[in-house]
């Protein structure tokens, strides 16, 4: 299993360049298992379904009242990503390692058919995402179980936002794309 941190944000594409969507960001943790399918020496197939929480608001520019302008993404996530691990060779009682892959997620929070759209106070994010990852860590061997910490960052690869009723919407017209982009701090026990 692993315990982790993370760190969502949001990477923001705008149709016109104008003030820029203020994204504040909250450190969240997130939890799994882990089944791994030893393919060589030094090459992993690995399965790692999870839960992630994650916290963002966003602010956004040209609205005076504090309702129109500030919006929470508060989100769950069951977060399943499929994984090569690359390791290097075992060194004493430690193994550096690489790992990249694709994953998916289902947000449990999200408001897509939600009919109310900014103009209710609903920020909509689509329910269903898609991710790459990549990231490092190290494993550590001892005498009853392996400990190993990783890094890895998330990168979203289609449009998260489900846009307003409006296509004139002052919170959704000038955004072309926004996706979610993170880093995990995972530590892992086996």
């Amino acid at each position: 299993y692993y315990l982790g941190l993370n760190m969502y944000d949001f990477q923001i594409k705008y149709k016109d360049q104008t003030e820029d969507i203020d994204v504040a960001k909250s450190p969240s943790f997130n939890v799994g298992l882990i089944g791994n399918l030893r393919l060589t020496e030094y090459l992993d197939l690995r399965l790692e379904p999870g839960v992630v929480f994650s916290n963002r608001t966003l602010t956004f520019p040209n609205f005076e009242n504090e309702r129109d302008q500030v919006r929470e993404v508060n989100s769950s996530y069951v977060h399943i990503p499929l994984l090569l691990k690359f390791s290097a060779k075992r060194i004493n009682n430690f193994k550096p390692f690489v790992v990249g892959g694709a994953s998916v997620s289902h947000s449990r929070s999200s408001n897509e058919d939600n009919p109310q759209d900014n103009y209710d106070g609903q920020f909509r994010p689509k329910t269903q995402n898609y991710y790459y990852e990549i990231g490092f860590g190290i494993d550590f061997y001892f005498d009853y179980f392996k400990f190993t910490p990783s890094i890895r960052g998330v990168f979203g690869m289609s449009d998260e936002l489900k846009r307003d009723n409006d296509i004139n919407s002052p919170w959704t017209s000038n955004i072309e794309s926004l996706k979610t982009r993170g880093l995990f701090i995972n530590f892992t026990f086996q």
